[in-house]
């Protein structure tokens, strides 16, 4: 358990009985020309020259004597550069007593590389070896895959060492191998922790407070432990691993395997992890399908997509009492993730972050992350990410250039990395994947910049790419391709970035599409731009089209329809039926048959809606014409009706719980006779609840305060009677599902 970055528990000892290890540097191409020796060539004679010129100083194994500091593991040695040392041997340290070296050009290039060689990454050095034979003795006889994992294979219950090679020199895995109790891993302390109640746990302690432990078990799963529950914490000062019983030269074999992991390279894997025992907490999709009350394994709590909680201990009567337990703080400026939470551990997402946190304190287990992506457009360029998602062993997050990534749930490694887009384009990705039996699905951002969008779906386990459905057609003969002018749509929009929902009986996905692109200028886009802004009802096996649903045929005003798509079964104008509901962006609330597609029902859910009045028959929104007098720069309505914000439904209410915006944008008529413009009316937000019956508004709540970018909250429904959502000002309300929506609470942060 030890060969990660770690840390000596004792002071190292004499060199004698270490194994030999030769390492050769990978030195800059400045230090050489044509003539130059290779890189094993320029080792050994530094070696040498080491032996004649610093040995008696600073040790001939290299670790210092009583005239001179250690130069292996030497912090002030490794910062500095090949050139900076050949420089520094040069001139001497006259005032530490380090004289000048008047050595040849050569020999001064051959010890610098020497020394700097001690210091860098294993990775940076040529360790002599066989390093095939290396990996054989590690996943064979050595078994070091039954506790560590690597490019996906193997054990999570040690640490991973699939960049092990990136993070240590040489050296120090080495002497990791050789003395693991001195070079234990943080947060991979062995202790035996007595509760109260008699039992006794032996693992990792994988984080501690005065308040409490959080103890890994050496199968994997998690005991978060308070203070009171703890009689004692046996500290057993040793590591689990203990060094490999090898020959030298499987030492030196398996040296060689280790120094050169330096990560995941971006691609599915190649097999499945032979060596992967399922283990108790592993979450499988059952779970996911019929979650336990406690947990919310996926984005929206259920696949349904419908943000109802069947709890009801939090009620009228209570819910004033709740309070402040815990902040965990990101560094981020704005969060849109949806945590997740099984077995008490919650998984959220940031700018390319993933965390895993003990859901009931707040205290992190894991964080991974990675740098933000430079150059991109859109929310993906400023850090968007809605949520992660969860299957066995592994956790699923997008990163905001489009790679799809799969995190050991345990420790947080990374497994596997594939890049979603087949083009560069001007792809991002900022939605929370969705998993569908034994598959992981996610789609992309991008549309308002020009792009073609796709939702794809991976094997779970391998990340092996099983399909790819485009939302925009490409070629003659596509469906769709007659919506579009002569140019087939090729960066056209339809973006996918809304988890979409899984309906189990009729094995259905649906995901949601965005606007055409440009958003505004249709000059060169005649007709009605299929598939941007629909309800795509696919096969979640194949990628087949079963059934689609157009809101907004030839969309020139932004008016994406990823909006949650809600399923729920119910007795619906005297018939049971399997209805999907959805309020969309163009300001009408749609009721449709999720088996067909068919329209029950479509109904404006604003006040102000100039666009269009109303929705026929056949689905088609009846197009409202401006008046002959309309000024130059009229205003279009709405703007924002609703967005990706979560929604609710209560089967006990009946009622369709979301966060509503009466504005409108201006739109440009300069074609038409001038007037003057019409004041701007500021816009307002409204909690409202819809009948889904009549398509009414029951009542709604309005939200008093400005209407500010990324400042949308969404709604929580439970069978207490409470609606929970996030006001414009910071506060957290709840309030009465009943029509009148009495409010129950609030949550505030205040400030002196």
């Amino acid at each position: 358990m030890a060969i990660s970055s770690s840390r000596r528990k004792a002071a190292r000892g004499p060199a004698s009985g270490r194994y030999l290890l030769l390492v050769a540097l990978v030195l800059p191409r400045l230090l050489f020309s044509q003539n130059a020796p290779s890189p094993q060539t320029l080792l050994q004679e530094g070696k040498a020259v080491y032996a004649s010129n610093c040995s008696g100083c600073h040790g001939a194994d290299t670790f210092g004597t009583d005239h001179a500091p250690k130069l292996t593991g030497n912090p002030d040695v490794r910062r500095r550069s090949v050139e900076q040392l050949h420089n520094l041997i040069e001139s001497g340290i006259p005032a530490g007593g380090m004289p000048a070296f008047a050595l040849p050009k050569q020999e001064l290039d051959s010890v610098a590389a020497f020394v700097h060689s001690l210091n860098s990454p294993a990775s940076q050095a040529i360790v002599t070896g066989d390093e095939a034979a290396g990996g054989q003795f590690f996943w064979g006889a050595g078994n070091c895959g039954s506790c560590h994992m690597v490019h996906g294979r193997g054990s999570s219950t040690g640490p991973d060492l699939s960049d092990v090679g990136g993070r240590l020199t040489a050296e120090e895995i080495h002497n990791a191998l050789l003395q693991p109790d001195q070079h234990i891993t943080a947060g991979y302390d062995l202790v035996t922790v007595t509760l109260r109640n008699g039992q006794m746990l032996r693992g990792f302690a994988r984080g501690k407070t005065n308040f409490g432990l959080q103890l890994q078990d050496l199968s994997g799963g998690f005991h978060f432990l308070q203070s009171p529950e703890i009689v004692s914490v046996v500290d057993d000062n040793h590591s689990v691993m203990k060094p490999p019983d090898a020959t030298p030269e499987q030492f030196q074999n398996l040296s060689a395997y280790l120094s050169k992991l330096v990560g995941v390279d971006p691609g599915p894997l190649k097999e499945p992890n032979a060596q992967y025992i399922s283990q108790v907490q592993d979450v499988d999709f059952s779970t996911i399908l019929d979650p336990h009350t406690d947990d919310w394994p996926t984005y929206n709590g259920k696949l349904n997509g419908n943000r109802y909680s069947s709890l009801t201990e939090i009620n009228a009567a209570n819910v004033k009492d709740l309070a402040l337990k815990w902040i965990f703080p990101m560094p981020h400026f704005g969060l849109e993730s949806t945590p997740i939470v099984v077995d008490g551990v919650m998984y959220l997402s940031g700018n390319n972050q993933a965390y895993a946190i003990d859901a009931r304190t707040g205290n992190q287990i894991w964080k991974y992350s990675r740098p933000p992506t430079p150059g991109l457009v859109g929310d993906a360029s400023v850090g968007t990410n809605r949520g992660v998602a969860v299957l066995g062993d592994k956790i699923f997050v997008v990163t905001d250039n489009a790679h799809l990534l799969a995190l050991n749930r345990v420790t947080g490694s990374l497994v596997w990395d594939v890049v979603m887009p087949e083009e560069r384009e001007h792809y991002g990705s900022t939605v929370s994947p969705l998993v569908v039996n034994d598959t992981v699905i996610a789609g992309v951002s991008g549309g308002d910049w020009g792009m073609r969008g796709f939702i794809v779906c991976y094997k779970a386990v391998t990340g092996e790419l099983l399909w790819r459905h485009w939302t925009l057609p490409a070629k003659k003969g596509d469906p769709g391709i007659d919506s579009w002018g002569k140019e087939p749509p090729l960066l056209a929009g339809g973006s996918t970035w809304l988890t979409g929902t899984y309906d189990k009986e009729t094995d259905t996905l649906f995901w949601a599409t965005g606007n055409p692109w440009p958003d505004r200028d249709d000059r060169n886009r005649p007709g009605d731009n299929l598939f941007t802004d629909c309800i795509l009802a696919l096969n979640p096996k194949t990628g087949a089209l079963k059934w689609y649903f157009q809101f907004t045929p030839h969309d020139t005003g932004d008016r994406d329809a990823t909006e949650p798509p809600v399923l729920i079964d119910t007795e619906y104008h005297g018939k049971p039926r399997k209805l999907l509901l959805h309020a969309d962006r163009n300001g009408f609330f749609y009721v449709l048959d999720r088996t067909n597609g068919e329209l029950l029902l479509a109904k404006t859910f604003l006040h102000r809606v100039n666009w269009a009045t109303g929705i026929g028959p056949d689905g088609r929104p009846q197009l409202a014409t401006l008046p002959a007098t309309a000024s130059s720069r009229e205003k279009g309505c709405p703007d924002n009706a609703a967005n990706w914000s979560s929604t609710a439904y209560s089967p006990t209410t009946r009622l369709y719980y979301l966060m509503t915006l009466e504005d409108c944008h201006e739109i440009d008529t300069s074609n038409s006779p001038s007037a003057s413009a019409p004041a701007a009316k500021p816009g307002e937000r409204y909690m409202r609840a819809i009948d889904i019956d009549t398509g009414k508004v029951a009542w709604e709540i309005a939200q008093t305060g400005p209407v500010i970018l990324k400042t949308w909250s969404g709604v929580l429904a439970t069978a207490g009677g409470i609606v929970f959502y996030g006001d414009p000002n910071g506060a957290f309300v709840a309030v009465s599902m009943s029509v009148r929506a009495k409010p129950c609470g609030t949550l505030t942060q205040t400030s002196e």
